[in-house]
């Protein structure tokens, strides 16, 4: 649907920045869009300049269904996918996995009840997994392997899959799913953002695993696009190009501390007193290959035309 016809947009998840700044990109293509924004933390002071009404609300049935009924939202964007740090949409509803699969589907029937004319979901690469046997680019149909003993993990994938499982049985509401790779910028505080700008991050020395990576507003853009041009279908979002972990290492700038493989998990718990909390799933990026395939999105879209290369996306983080 054109963005031009757009009248009302629901964003969940709006206290991240990347909410805030997809808020920013759709209002300066069409800043006559009521934004209507929703988080179950704090209202962030910066959304005033932002033309976005906040509410801050626990995610249940009765709170979104009297929101849609109030503002008749022509798009929905779930963007609160996960953060690496325990702030998630799914965390927000309870601990009990069930009951998380179960909220966000009841906003998913809301969309149906009120005709809601487009979705738009945000996972991840993640939810592949990073395994040894991994194909060298991993296409949309292969199957979600990520590793099921990481809580946050198995919140992500079992979002994804119900998303896509609903695709199946409603069709009335075109739905788009994207699954970027590492998202990095400097706004974005996530894993990958603090692992590349922690000076002496333990890296392996045996080992170098290919990432992609791409900026916080090219990723808004591309969910521009998933209102108003992309076909409903799953798309994995990502550069054409990639670069190995000790080079981004090395254009962001930051020196780092060599270890062997084996050392990677026990130095990591030492970071997690100290500096920062590397999730323990992330881990596993450091040791085997996840690289996936954006053809089904060159497809749709043809050429990205990123604003920022591979290169200048890092440099950004120093």
């Amino acid at each position: 649907m054109d963005l031009e016809n757009v009248s009302s947009i629901l964003i969940i998840g709006m206290a991240g920045n990347l909410a805030k700044i997809t808020a920013k990109e759709i209002h300066g293509k069409n800043p006559n869009i009521k934004i209507i924004g929703v988080d179950s933390r704090k209202v962030p002071r910066s959304l005033s300049k932002l033309n976005v009404k906040f509410h801050q609300i626990n995610y249940t049935r009765s709170h979104f269904e009297r929101l849609f009924r109030e503002h008749k939202f022509d798009v929905v964007l779930f963007l609160g996918r996960y953060a690496h740090v325990g702030l998630n949409i799914l965390s927000m509803l309870t601990d009990s996995l069930d009951t998380k699969i179960s909220g966000i589907k009841n906003i998913f029937d809301l969309c149906v009840k009120f005709k809601v004319k487009r979705i738009v979901v945000l996972s991840s690469f993640h939810v592949y997994g990073a395994l040894p046997g991994n194909p060298l680019f991993l296409l949309e149909d292969t199957p979600l392997k990520a590793d099921f003993k990481y809580p946050d993990i198995r919140d992500v994938v079992e979002m994804d899959k119900m998303a896509r499982l609903w695709v199946d049985k409603h069709k009335a509401v075109e739905t788009v799913i994207l699954r970027p790779c590492s998202i990095v910028g400097p706004h974005i505080q996530n894993a990958i953002t603090k692992y590349l700008t922690t000076p002496y991050a333990p890296i392996p020395m045996d080992f170098n695993p290919n990432f992609q990576f791409l900026h916080e507003t090219d990723m808004a853009d591309i969910i521009l696009k998933a209102i108003d041009k992309l076909p409903p279908d799953t798309y994995n979002v990502a550069p054409d190009e990639y670069v190995t972990i000790r080079d981004a290492m090395k254009i962001v700038g930051n020196p780092t501390l060599p270890v062997p493989l084996f050392l990677i998990e026990p130095m990591a718990k030492i970071l997690k007193k100290t500096l920062f909390k590397i999730p323990e799933y992330f881990i596993s990026y450091l040791k085997f290959p996840c690289i996936i395939d954006n053809s089904n999105l060159h497809k749709a879209l043809g050429d990205l035309n990123f604003r920022y290369n591979i290169k200048e996306t890092l440099k950004y983080l120093k």
